[in-house]
């Protein structure tokens, strides 16, 4: 294939890319926004195959891994179920570094092979794209790798701190920077290979000190990471979808990064170099044992929505875990027959990841119109007959906004403590996933449902 043809249909590709961001920016034309990702990338895949064209008795190894990636990566996307989705996501992170430090070591390797120049003489931009691409690369691999065990609860979703880490992240980083520029004069593989460690290093210092309840940004900031090192990738390869694809991919991670830092109140700075979260845990820590809560029922429950003009549902992680999802439909279809208004609120970081309620309720085929953002809908509270919390834990917490000890402090959080009555679905008095007791449970207008959510909002249906 020609180089003009060639990048023509490369150009097409990157528009469906860019369409595909547009699409998935709304539930309502997110299925739409996948089918053009797909479309693209598949284009980017043919093309470069009929680009590339001499591979010999290598295409026959290409053609088989490819065929047995694609089919290990449809097996677990079939299987995988919503409550691991953000597990998911960061181990598919994980395997986007990997390849661009597969990729940049093969080709410090062999720079003839990619027309780079030769062993001990690479072209120096070519040098200085390889060693960025592998240094992000190698970062989003082991960032994504800790991500994935904290998300999994294989590794403590505490963050995990000691004296002086934020001063050995900045060493390592300007280490990093000042052996690239030795790399690119003395081109010794020695360097090379010291880069590449230190940047695994600097991926789990980096993640470590990151608590749970933030997790969810770190997924985008680890997606953004991802797109850059692919983009750095793509330089050196001369790869223009991927150049193309890498970009967008890393510049609508950061700036979704951004959105929600912005709408946690946190630094977008403290994000992107880790450790902010780290604050001392003990004195949001409360002996739950001396505090009186509000024990109730399904038909308790029941009776206060039926008889309620207003309800507001606030998903959580804990929704996603019993999959109820589709039983909340149900009981939101009975009370409406009943003339009760009744909207969700979605908090940006309820779940593990961006979106994470937002595709649970649209798989249950919840109406777009009655599905409101924190900033849209936290006001309503105070005329709100009814809260309905299920599964949401540390997004509803009150002490974000008293207690300036708190991990979570200067997060905004829905007030669902306004309404006049919560009706508080959770298997038991045990901390959400940032560690810290929530207040809320024990407010005289709450009333804790201990039971499964699914079994709980079932009960409650069959009570209506």
């Amino acid at each position: 294939m020609s180089a003009n043809l060639s990048a023509f249909f490369y150009l097409i590709s990157g528009i469906l890319f860019i369409l595909a961001l547009r699409g998935l920016s709304s539930p309502e034309t997110s299925r739409q926004g996948n089918y053009f990702g797909i479309a693209g990338m598949a284009i980017s895949i043919i093309v470069t195959f009929l680009t590339v064209g001499n591979f010999g008795s290598g295409f026959i190894y290409v053609l088989f891994f490819l065929l047995i990636g694609g089919s290990i990566g449809a097996f677990i996307a079939f299987r995988i179920p919503m409550t691991a989705m953000p597990e998911l996501v960061a181990g598919f992170h994980s395997l986007v570094g990997l390849a661009a430090v597969f990729v940049a070591i093969a080709a410090f390797l062999k720079p003839e092979a990619f027309n780079l120049g030769f062993t001990g003489n690479i072209k120096l931009a070519s040098l200085i794209e390889m060693s960025l691409g592998a240094s992000i690369g190698a970062i989003t691999f082991s960032g994504s790798i800790i991500a994935f065990l904290k998300l999994r609860g294989i590794m403590s979703g505490a963050p995990i701190t000691f004296t002086g880490q934020h001063f050995i992240n900045l060493f390592l980083g300007l280490s990093i920077i000042f052996l690239i520029y030795y790399l690119c004069t003395s081109q010794s593989s020695n360097i090379f290979w010291t880069i590449v460690a230190i940047s695994f290093l600097v991926g789990v210092l980096l993640i470590i000190p990151i608590g749970g309840a933030d997790m969810p940004v770190v997924i985008s900031m680890l997606n953004s990471y991802s797109g850059w090192a692919a983009a750095g990738i793509g330089f050196t390869l001369e790869n223009t979808a991927l150049i193309i694809t890498g970009a967008l991919v890393g510049s609508s991670g950061a700036i979704l990064s951004y959105i929600m830092c912005k709408g946690m109140n946190r630094s977008f700075f403290n994000v992107i170099l880790g450790g902010w979260g780290a604050t001392d845990q003990s004195s949001t820590t409360q002996n739950k044992e001396q505090k009186p809560v509000k024990n109730g029922n399904a038909d308790d429950a029941a009776f206060l929505m039926k008889n309620a003009s207003s309800v507001i549902i606030v998903p959580g992680y804990g929704m996603a875990v019993a999959q109820a999802q589709h039983a909340l439909r149900e009981m939101v279809d009975a009370l409406k027959k009943n003339g009760v208004k009744v909207s969700y609120a979605i908090h940006p970081v309820a779940g593990r990841m961006p979106g994470h309620m937002n595709v649970l309720l649209a798989e249950a085929n919840v109406p777009y119109d009655e599905v409101f953002e924190l900033e849209e809908i936290n006001n309503d509270f105070a005329n709100c007959d009814v809260a309905y919390v299920i599964g949401a834990n540390d997004v509803t917490n009150p002490v974000a906004k008293s207690d300036p000890q708190s991990p979570i402090y200067g997060m905004p959080v829905l007030d669902v403590e306004k309404s006049k009555s919560v009706l508080f679905v959770k298997r038991s008095l045990s901390p959400g996933y940032a560690g810290i007791d929530n207040d809320l449970f024990y407010r005289d207008n709450t009333l804790m449902l201990f039971a499964d959510a699914k079994k709980m909002t079932e009960e409650i249906v069959k009570s209506l």
